[in-house]
This record gives C-alpha cells, structure tokens and sequence, in this order.
C-alpha cells in the first residue's frame, strides 16, 4: 500500500455518500503521457448524480499534434462508481493500482485548436473509434485532504492526488499501440461549479518513477508546488510561472517556472506545448475556458519530462 499522506483513508480511493447539493461532484481524473512516444493525454468522469448525469472528457494526443477527443453528459442514478458512456474506472487495489478503459467513438482533430468552435469542430471532423485500457499504479504517496461539509468550497472541498506509473494499450482507430509512461491521478468530491473557482494555472509533469512536480498557481502565475521524490513530498514554498502566448489566439505556447524549495534552493522548469485544445464550461451564463495542453518539461536544462498545463480563465459572462 502506498504512503498516504493527509486525513485521508484507502477508502477515500472509493466513492462517497452523495452530499444534499445539486451540484454534488465526485470525479476521478488521470493523464498520461509516454516519453517515447511523445503520446499522451488525459480522461475525466464526474458523477453528478443529483442532477442525473456524469460529465465525461477523454483527449488522446499523438505525435504529429493531432488528437482524439469526446466528451459526454451519460445519464446515471447513483453514484456508486464511475461507469458511464463508455468509460469505466475500476479500483483494484486502493491507494496503488486503477485500471481505466473505454470502448466508443472520438472525434479525430487533425487541428485540435479547431475546438474552439466546438460547432464547427463536430461537423468537419470525423468520429473513429478508439479503446483505451490502462493500468495506473502509484510511484508516490497519496496525499490531499477531507474537507468539512459548509465550508464554502464550491469546486474541490475533498481533494487527492497521486503521481503513477502507466502502462497497458490503446486502439486508435484501428491502430493497436502498446503504451508506456506516467502521469498523475486526482480525485474530487463535494459540490463544484466550475465557475466558482479564480483563473488558475496547473503544471503537471513526470521525469521517472522517482521524480514528478506539480505547481498550481492564480492567474497572474502566483503559486506554490510539490516535488515527489519516490514516497516522499518536497514542498514548493513558492512558484512564479511566465507564459508566453499566441498573439493571434491568445493559447498559451510556452512557459518559465522558477521555484524555490523549503530549504531555500531555486529550482527552474521550462515547458513547450506540444498539442493545445480549448475547452469551456457554460452555466447560467457563465463562460469558463480550460485551455489544455501537452507539454514537454525541461528541469533546470537537464532532465527531460511530459505532463500537462492546464490554464483555467473565467471570461465576462455572455
């Protein structure tokens, strides 16, 4: 069983009661990215349950730049565990080993900027099938926090995380492909509006079994971290990130992160997106844009890593 670190339990890898609000959320999220490749991507499923549906995000970067992507609102009636449209994830043992398949269709972007206009983006391009079936097991320790019910928090008021090693295949449109590499898992329960939350920054990246990072930060690129060294976490007292942007879109391109430890040491990481594709969010008006990108990492010019940067904006509402 892996470290936990926090006021959590291995039940916590499991789902929970479902909370009095509409908006109950509980959702399970895992990237994955293969060094050799240079393949990688994420898959999303939050159960809201008191509303009837599961919200379901896969995106599957390839080499060239290109993606599959699908997201769907699947009914469900419970939230006994995460299985809807396709996607099924299975806890095989708590704190250590998940297994994540889907078998359906996506929608093959040869431009994924072309989601921008999402409209658009599903008519001109083709839907192929894919399948995905993966198997996450820790390299780190568990670590998060319960929240306590009435604290105010809308988007994550419990919260895990857990940096994995990654293997097993994927079947892109016909193409059997065996993968390999890391990435991190999250987990979330309690009510969420994705609108509830500031403009953030979110760095995630992997070096190895022994090395990964994590920065989260505000929108100005003011924030904090954590180094996994193996079973242990390093902290990162504070973090200031500087993007460079597309000047004709406004998509993040590249990124300059300098970090400084507990014990005082500066740390510096520098990210290249490789393939972006922007999401949104709408509720009552409300437009929220999630800018999503694979990104290979350099730390401090040496080490060569592959994660995400995910840029989270709140835009004037319509």
């Amino acid at each position: 069983m892996a470290k936990i670190i926090g006021n959590l339990t291995p039940k916590d890898d499991y789902t929970h009661p479902v909370g009095p609000e509409k908006n109950f959320n509980e959702s399970v999220y895992f990237n994955f990215f293969d060094p050799n490749q240079r393949r990688g991507g994420f898959l999303r499923i939050g159960n809201r349950a008191n509303e009837g549906y599961a919200e379901m995000t896969i995106i599957i970067w390839n080499p060239d730049g290109s993606a599959y992507f699908t997201y769907a609102k699947p009914k469900i009636s419970n939230n006994d565990r995460w299985q809807a449209g396709g996607l099924d994830v299975e806890i095989v043992e708590p704190t250590d080993k998940i297994v994540t398949r889907y078998d359906g269709q996506a929608l093959f972007l040869k431009e994924p900027r072309d989601m921008e206009n999402p409209s658009n983006a599903f008519k001109n391009n083709p839907s192929q099938a894919i399948e995905i079936d993966l198997l996450h097991t820790a390299v780190g320790p568990l670590y998060g926090h319960v929240g306590e019910p009435g604290d105010g928090n809308e988007f994550a008021r419990s919260h895990t995380e857990q940096h994995m090693r990654v293997s097993g295949k994927l079947k892109l449109a016909g193409d059997a492909l065996e993968f390999s590499g890391w990435g991190l898992r999250d987990h979330s329960w309690g009510p969420r509006f994705w609108q509830s939350t500031p403009s953030y920054r979110w760095i995630t990246c992997n070096f190895g079994n022994d090395l990964g990072l994590i920065i989260t930060t505000n929108g100005d690129g003011k924030g904090r971290g954590l180094f996994q060294k193996g079973q242990s976490l390093e902290k990162i007292e504070s973090a200031s990130i500087k993007t460079e942007f597309d000047s004709d879109s406004g998509f993040h391109k590249s990124l300059e992160a300098e970090m400084q430890l507990e014990n005082g040491q500066i740390r510096r990481l520098s990210g290249k997106v490789i393939s972006y594709i922007p999401l949104r969010n709408r509720r009552s008006g409300a437009n929220t844009r999630i800018g999503e990108g694979m990104t290979e990492y350099r730390l401090d010019d040496e080490l060569v890593g592959y994660g995400l940067s995910e840029y989270l904006d709140q835009t004037e509402p319509n």
